[in-house]
């Protein structure tokens, strides 16, 4: 069983996207900002919004995994 890909704050900022955009963006698909920014979410909950850019960040996760080998 493969472990959950968590993306994190930090993929934001590596996609090039802002927290001032990020922030109502949460609020608008009823998500927690404040538990993303304490412990991120798992790339599959970010996925079910369908958003492109959300799909962006999942990426940046991607590449952090793959560079570091660590998961979530």
């Amino acid at each position: 069983m493969s472990e959950t890909l968590i993306v994190r704050a930090e993929d934001i900022r590596t996609a090039r996207l802002c927290f001032q955009g990020a922030r109502p963006w949460f609020r608008r698909h009823g998500l927690d900002w404040q538990a993303f920014l304490a412990e991120g979410l798992p790339a599959e909950v970010l996925a079910a919004t369908g958003d492109a850019l959300a799909l962006r960040v999942i990426a940046e996760a991607e590449r952090r995994i793959a560079q570091t080998g660590t998961g979530g």
